[in-house]
């Protein structure tokens, strides 16, 4: 018999924050019909070895090489049968109400086919990215510009549901049935950038992106290194993926724009990536401050 929820995990070099986030989870599901996947992809950190006695009740998945994001929580996500999946990053730790009370609200409403939660930073703040709009060229011009309200949706209350465009992979709770329509995460993305492909996929198949005044911690950035040209290329290569899949029948006028910006932005945090290296360089005393 299926399960109600599978929560899916993916881990690379995390062991420490993965422990966090399962002693979480596993408060959060007591009394619950789940069942738990990790999905590692090849850490050499030991997560395996040594979480895997710790939670006998999680099924690991070890692969043998690190397959992205969308490609490791598809393995997790085509071995359950469960009503709902949940991704959830192993940067997180999830209030014991959450996984329940999100439950409870997509089972009240058939027309969602997923729904994200008010992600907490460290200091207790919500996180903008916890709504956000689908980057229509337009809206994409104007983040890039420095134009974010309409991007983060902030003219939405922190404490109401409501409807959102592109929900966190951080924490996204995903309808089977919505799921099996649109189709699972499009491995053409690597890291970043599914969420927003599979959130704009559930638009277009007629469901609805909810976002729910529930609560998780996540330790944003801590389970990647941001500062490194692997990041700043994966993040903008990812944007371009998807500008190319969803509005590539765009005038030739308005795509080269803001293919340019997307570049633009690129080189420019690379730059500022490698400034901050040269200034540790000459200076060794700021990597103790």
């Amino acid at each position: 018999m299926a399960k109600k929820v599978c929560i899916v995990i993916v881990s690379y070099n995390v062991c420490q924050l993965l422990d966090e986030c399962l002693q979480s989870v596993r408060k959060a599901l007591d009394g619950l019909d789940a069942e738990v996947y990790v999905v590692d992809n090849s850490s050499s950190d030991g997560t395996v070895e040594t979480l895997r006695p710790r939670y006998p009740e999680v099924c690991f998945i070890a692969n043998k090489d690190n397959v992205g994001f969308a490609r490791a929580n598809n393995q997790a996500i085509r071995q359950s049968e469960a009503d709902y999946v949940l991704l959830l990053n192993p940067d997180t730790v999830v209030y014991e109400p959450t996984i329940r009370e999100t439950l409870a609200f997509l089972d009240a409403h058939p027309k969602a086919g997923g729904a994200g939660v008010r992600m907490l930073t460290r200091e207790g703040t919500p996180a903008p990215e916890s709504r956000r709009s689908i980057p229509t060229p337009w809206v994409a011009m104007l983040k890039m510009l420095g134009f974010t309200r309409r991007y983060y949706m902030s003219y939405l209350p922190w404490d109401q549901p409501g409807q959102i465009e592109v929900i966190s992979g951080a924490y996204c709770m995903l309808r089977r049935k919505a799921l099996d329509e649109v189709g699972l995460l499009d491995e053409d993305f690597f890291m970043y950038g599914e969420d927003i492909d599979l959130s704009y996929r559930l638009l277009k198949g007629g469901w609805q992106n909810w976002y729910l005044p529930l609560d998780i911690i996540h330790y944003k950035g801590e389970s990647t290194q941001k500062s490194s040209f692997r990041y700043v290329h994966t993040f903008y290569q990812a944007m371009l993926i998807f500008f190319r899949k969803h509005y590539s029948h765009l005038s030739f006028f308005f795509s080269i724009p803001i293919k340019t910006a997307i570049y633009f932005r690129a080189t420019m945090a690379l730059i500022q990536m490698l400034g901050e290296r040269f200034r540790h360089f000459i200076d060794p005393r700021k990597n103790s401050l």
